[in-house]
């Protein structure tokens, strides 16, 4: 799995390796994190958009590196990449001398089976009319029913996805609607610090999951922010 890794992991200092959304990729990851966490002096590694096997042998990888460099791990991401975070690291606690610090989750779409929720539906959606309309015309249907920043960064990523192989970004949103996020059982399982982040105004990752994983989660802290904010200042996700 292809990363984009701003500074990489230093001897005691901590790096952060996050993974995005369906159909998003790591330059939105960068733009929301990467200054942010610099702040804090954590380096990122932003992971490249990819499959759900790809997400998990990058957090793999990253789990490598910090045993290597002997630094801190944060593990996490948007939407669906904050999933396979949340089900990766449940996996990693239950050895011995696990490598993860603390998880980094934004945005969570829905707890254990997908059916019926919104986000895994809007991506099965988004497949379907790919492959029935094509890109271009996905693309302006999606900048007519969204916010204008919105449509813009979909359109960007969505574009990069499809520049190598044709259909590969329906075949990701298909994999991704049909992929089980966390359990409650295994979020209860994540007994490090969790910073979770939703946002208010979001119908397609409701805020009602966000706080089922707080709820689940044995040390959480959620912070709320919204659309608009995300908007105008994409480091306005990374510093909530």
């Amino acid at each position: 799995m292809p990363s984009s890794q701003t500074g990489g992991p230093h001897h005691g200092a901590p790096f952060a390796a996050l993974l995005p959304g369906s159909g998003s990729d790591d330059v939105f990851l960068r733009s929301a994190f990467l200054a942010p966490l610099r702040a804090l002096g954590i380096s990122l590694c932003a992971v490249a958009s990819g499959s759900v096997d790809g997400y998990v042998n990058a957090l793999d990888g990253a789990a490598r590196r910090g045993r290597e460099y002997e630094v801190p791990l944060l593990v996490g991401g948007v939407s669906l990449g904050a999933q396979v975070a949340a089900r990766w690291a449940a996996g990693q606690l239950a050895e011995p001398r696990g490598p993860v610090a603390g998880l980094l989750l934004a945005m969570p779409g829905w707890t254990g089976a997908p059916s019926g929720a919104a986000a895994a539906l809007a991506a099965s959606a988004t497949a379907a009319s790919l492959r029935r309309h094509g890109l271009a015309a996905t693309i302006a249907d999606t900048r007519a029913n969204t916010p204008a920043w919105l449509g813009d960064e979909l359109a960007r990523a969505w574009a990069r996805h499809d520049s190598a192989r044709q259909g590969i970004l329906a075949d990701s949103l298909d994999a991704a609607a049909a992929t089980s996020g966390p359990t409650r059982a295994e979020l209860a399982a994540l007994r490090v610090p969790v910073a979770l982040v939703a946002l208010t105004d979001d119908p397609i990752h409701p805020l009602a999951v966000a706080r089922e994983w707080h709820a689940a989660l044995p040390c959480s802290a959620l912070v709320t922010t919204t659309l608009a904010a995300l908007g105008r200042d994409p480091e306005s996700l990374g510093r909530a």
